[in-house]
């Protein structure tokens, strides 16, 4: 007896997501939240004694198209740890509404380590083999895909059309500025921040630097962005008050869609060419005169310049890292030397954030070609090639290319059982070609992501064992190398203040091999 009921015990997680959208209409832990909790949570209970509610897993204000979800990855890391044998959620988009991550994590992620996922509405049971409702649960995922591109596109379209109009759509208001109570679509001033920025502008007007009115901010201790709306610390920079001048929102003018997502399951930002920005005078009040703010971009002060070509090229110019604040480490002029000193430092040096890190360039550079030399005579070849082997870069060429073929496997099984739902009348004609017809686009689509894949493992198997060693041959037989052929071998060397360094050398495996090397 105690056998069958150990058996039979499973160990229930309840998964609850909320959509951004219903977030942003201010359901955070809302009305959505509570009824799924309170439908699962009872739920559960009815399925009887053998059935242990373990934990509730909530992502509230994540897109069903992305699993990269705090609460989602708990959960699995609890399955993982065994804590974890059975899912329930709502239904099945709540899971997820990206059809190929849904499939893989029903058809096998969850089987291969033996949990039963459950959907309530949609009456799902994976550990029910003759449920008719698992036969469909593909189609319903494809369905929630296409539900969260055709929305994609409605909030899309509607936000254009607010932009058009003129109306705030952003989320981080600029400085000096805060939502309308009354209207979260349009801006008002924000006396508290407004003084700051009539500031900046008065300077730039009377003629002062970037530079000057920067330090003039901070040497005052004026507070940034983030210290007034965070409480964070943070030193004014040339580049924020650079960007507060030339920004058109001060004299009354909004631009926005200067930025967009890639698409609605790719959540990275591109540039927008101008072409395509929405630009509207007289949205809001101004905080700077329209006329001050045109006679500000005329000056040099903002102008957009090319940096001077470099008279002085350095071996090891843009490998030097400050360890201590992993800023860029440059050369300039001393007296008659030439002296490191990092970049993060050398722009806030009267806040003492760094320092100098100001050793004498030209022995530091014959300290790192003498302990190269020595290093490269004396390296184990075969380490070398070990190493070489064990390229992360191959690795992960590989592991995507894996993957692609695992979506085109699960893409491949959907068409299958769809042809049979088609023979069976459980989907129309019409249904059928417009999935399948979606189906084939998918796969086209990854064929050509796998090609490309491929294109770039070959790129890195070239470089194999040989090239470096080529590499290490030609750097030993030069009396002073080119900084080229340092940039070959070195991704980066970081400096101590300390004196001690650390070089990482671009081969090895993961790109890690670490030295150390004190500079007398």
């Amino acid at each position: 007896m105690l056998g069958e009921i150990i058996k039979a015990m499973y160990k229930v997680a309840i998964y609850i997501r909320l959509s951004k959208e219903d977030v942003d209409r201010g359901d955070d832990e809302s009305e959505s939240i509570t009824n799924q909790k309170a439908l699962l949570i009872e739920y559960v209970k009815k399925l009887g004694p053998n059935y242990d509610l373990i934990d509730i897993y909530i992502d509230p204000g994540y897109t069903g198209t992305n699993f990269n979800r705090p609460d989602f990855k708990r959960m699995i890391n609890d399955i993982n740890l065994g804590k974890v044998n059975m899912v329930v959620t709502k239904d099945l988009s709540r899971l997820g509404r990206d059809y190929i991550e849904t499939g893989e994590y029903i058809e096998k992620w969850f089987p291969e380590n033996n949990v039963r996922y459950l959907s309530v509405t949609d009456g799902i049971d994976t550990f029910s083999e003759n449920n008719g409702n698992n036969d469909i649960a593909p189609f319903k995922s494809i369905l929630n895909d296409m539900y969260s591109k055709d929305l994609s596109k409605k909030i899309r379209t509607a936000l254009h059309t607010m932009q058009s109009q003129g109306k705030w759509v952003g989320g981080k208001t600029p400085l000096g500025y805060t939502k309308d109570s009354n209207d979260k679509n349009k801006l008002v001033i924000c006396e508290e921040e407004a003084k700051i920025v009539r500031k900046i502008f008065e300077m730039a007007y009377l003629g002062k630097s970037v530079g000057a009115i920067k330090n003039c901010l901070n040497d005052n201790n004026i507070p940034t962005a983030h210290q007034l709306r965070y409480n964070e610390f943070t030193y004014w920079s040339n580049k924020a008050i650079k960007r507060i001048l030339v920004n058109p929102v001060y004299k009354g003018v909004t631009v926005q869609n200067k930025r967009s997502r890639i698409s609605y399951k790719n959540r990275k930002l591109r540039q927008n060419p101008e072409e395509q920005w929405y630009i509207v005078e007289n949205t809001h009040e101004p905080i700077v005169e329209p006329a001050k703010f045109d006679t500000i971009q005329k000056m040099k002060i903002v102008q957009n310049y090319t940096r001077a070509e470099k008279k002085n090229f350095f071996l090891l110019d843009g490998l030097m890292v400050c360890y201590e604040c992993k800023h860029k480490i440059g050369v300039k002029k001393d007296r008659n030397n030439w002296s490191m000193i990092c970049s993060y430092y050398r722009r806030f040096s009267k806040l003492k954030v760094c320092t100098a890190h100001g050793f004498n360039y030209t022995k530091f550079e014959n300290t790192i070609l003498k302990y190269l030399r020595k290093f490269f005579e004396e390296i184990d070849e075969g380490k070398i090639k070990l190493n070489m082997k064990n390229s992360k870069s191959a690795v992960d060429y590989s592991v995507l290319q894996d993957k692609i073929k695992k979506d085109i496997l699960i893409i491949n099984g959907n068409i299958d059982k769809m042809y049979i739902d088609k023979l069976e009348n459980k989907i129309t004609e019409t249904m059928y070609d417009r999935l399948y017809n979606k189906f084939q686009e998918d796969i086209k689509q990854k064929e050509k992501e796998y090609i490309e894949l491929e294109k770039m493992k070959n790129d890195v198997a070239d470089n194999k064992d040989e090239d470096i060693k080529k590499i290490i041959k030609e750097y030993l037989s030069l009396e002073k190398p080119t900084p080229e052929l340092m940039k070959l071998l070195i991704n980066r060397i970081e400096v101590h203040q300390n004196k001690e360094i650390d070089i990482y050398f671009n081969f090895g495996k993961l790109n890690k091999i670490k030295d150390s090397y004190i500079l007398n």
